[in-house]
């Protein structure tokens, strides 16, 4: 017999766990289609284990600055494997508290993946079931380049899956996974090369940002190396050579990890049955409500190639529930100011405009506010990581339309004050605030 119901998300990660726990809320009847461990990219192989891992290398720092402080420590190594056990450990919890979650709220979950049979109906496993909307929610994986050899290689999947820390570890990328997991190899032990395809690492963030992380990978050892466009590898696992279009060699790599893009999961989930249009990549395009072009479709989270973010796909899946079943028919995300961080070392926080955009999008009526400095805590240390501010205002009454951090606890900080920039902040705002004192903070509320 054929199951029906009022929504089914297909995807058990963040943003089909959000939409169909809301949905649920307001008493729609509701299942998730799963295939993998529930929690997606986040949970399994993203977001959570990423910081165990940015947390031990965090660790790692702090006891290279302990007897700075007076400490004496004999260290005895770090043993990534008994790490990857605890984490992995916390992850398969996770994963059993989203189960539990699932069924507390009377939500079905379906193990399987799903194929579209049409706009209501889906086939797991041979059965079918229908539903008066359907939410993709499937997110990506990540991109492994069409080359010579590339199968050498692993991707942010496979970090996850390494049993022992490489010695020598080659990154062919720049982006935020990139910069990343360069610096978890680097501080955990790894001779660590980054292979960027431009002139710098995190192009589509604030050049101020860019150049400062540039500096501090250069301070942890991390070999950048720019204008680097991968052509071939070879070697075996475990001694890898990757070879760039420029006729550069770099051999005798542990390790090679690919982190050059991610690609959306949608290439076996018969949209063209059901009439979904999706981009030349393979993404599902959305309207302004989540909407595609089949009407008892939606899409949500990386799988329709907008704001590649946990927080994104759980608001926009929440905020479409609200819609669809709240009583709330203007419900939806507003994609501007979106704050950010980037687990580096130091970390990096974001919000709003680039200096570069904010000069295509108001002309001379921006000023720009800029602090740099060594925070307090490397006042008494011998490594001196820098820490650089930058508020961008418009027009006479200074709007802050961008507000960029790097710079150790720029990741906690920068919830706040993507309130205040969301909520229209200007910088005489700012200015009246008192400062919280002796913090790196106080320094975005004391720029003149």
């Amino acid at each position: 017999m054929t199951q029906q119901f009022d929504l089914v998300a297909v995807g058990g990660g963040s943003g089909g766990l959000a939409v169909a726990q809301r949905a649920a809320e307001y008493g729609a009847r509701c299942a998730v289609v799963e295939s993998g461990p529930l929690g997606g990219t986040c949970v399994n192989v993203g977001c959570v284990p990423k910081k165990v891992m940015w947390n031990a290398a965090h660790i790692a720092h702090a006891l290279a600055d302990a007897a700075d402080y007076g400490f004496d420590l004999k260290l005895g190594g770090q043993d990534w494997r008994g790490l990857k056990r605890s984490r992995d450990d916390y992850v398969e919890r996770l994963n059993g508290i989203y189960r539990s979650n699932l069924a507390r709220r009377g939500i079905t979950l379906i193990e399987g993946r799903a194929t579209l049979a049409g706009p209501n109906s889906l086939t797991i496993a041979g059965e079918c079931i229908t539903a008066d909307r359907i939410v993709m929610a499937t997110g990506g994986y990540p991109e492994v380049p069409d080359l010579p050899g590339a199968e050498l290689g692993i991707t942010s999947d496979g970090f996850f899956a390494l049993e022992e820390r490489p010695e020598r570890v080659v990154i062919a990328g720049s982006g935020y996974v990139a910069v990343e997991l360069a610096g978890v190899f680097a501080a955990l032990g790894s001779e660590v090369t980054l292979l960027a395809r431009r002139d710098s690492v995190l192009r589509s963030f604030d050049r101020m940002l860019q150049e400062v992380l540039m500096q501090e990978m250069d301070k942890a050892g991390i070999h950048v190396v720019t204008g680097a466009v991968p052509a071939a590898v070879t070697g075996e696992p475990g001694r890898v050579t990757v070879e760039t279009a420029d006729g550069r060699s770099f051999p005798d790599h542990d390790c090679l990890l690919w982190a050059v893009g991610r690609l959306p999961a949608t290439g076996d989930l018969g949209l063209e049955t059901a009439g979904v249009s999706i981009d030349e990549r393979g993404f599902i395009p959305t309207d302004g409500f989540q909407a595609t072009n089949v009407s008892t479709v939606y899409a949500i989270g990386d799988v329709t190639g907008r704001e590649a973010l946990t927080p994104v796909a759980i608001a926009a899946g929440r905020r479409l529930a609200d819609r669809l079943f709240g009583g709330m028919p203007d419900r939806c995300l507003d994609y501007e100011n979106i704050a950010t961080v980037i687990f580096t070392h130091p970390p990096i926080g974001t919000v709003g405009l680039t200096e570069d955009e904010a000069r295509r999008a108001y002309g001379d009526e921006i000023k720009i506010y800029t602090s740099r400095f060594v925070g307090l805590y490397n006042a008494i240390t011998r490594a001196k990581p820098g820490a650089a501010m930058k508020l961008i205002t418009a027009g006479a009454e200074e709007r802050i339309v961008g507000c960029h951090v790097i710079g150790h606890g720029a990741d906690e900080m920068m919830q706040g004050f993507a309130v205040a920039v969301r909520m229209g902040a200007t910088k005489p705002d700012f200015d009246d605030t008192v400062a919280i004192h002796p913090t790196s903070a106080e320094e975005l509320v004391t720029m003149r």
